[in-house]
């Protein structure tokens, strides 16, 4: 089965919509460097519904076995640091 995560982001105060938009590129960017990754989807929300939470991005990855790996890799460390120092982060991951 496949594994869904989801990333859920709230910008700290003063960052910029730009900034976000960088960030959202570097977990793009995760596309090609991790194995195990299907799919990347990133967003900017649109409703009022998400409790100041602005932007989203799920990583489809193949199976459960995946997930340690991508959250370990030196790659996904660095675009953990960089979204951790702008924003509160909310996550969490599933099978389907």
């Amino acid at each position: 089965m496949a594994i869904q995560h989801i990333v859920l982001l709230k910008p700290n105060s003063g960052v910029s919509n730009d900034t976000m938009n960088e960030l959202l590129a570097a977990v793009q960017a995760l596309k090609g460097t991790i194995p195990g990754i299907r799919e990347i989807s990133t967003g900017e929300n649109f409703t009022d519904r998400a409790l100041g939470y602005t932007h989203g991005l799920t990583v489809t990855l193949n199976n459960k076995e995946s997930l340690p790996p991508y959250l370990e890799h030196p790659a996904h460390q660095a675009v953990g640091v960089l979204l951790r120092a702008n924003c509160s982060i909310l996550a969490m991951d599933y099978e389907f």
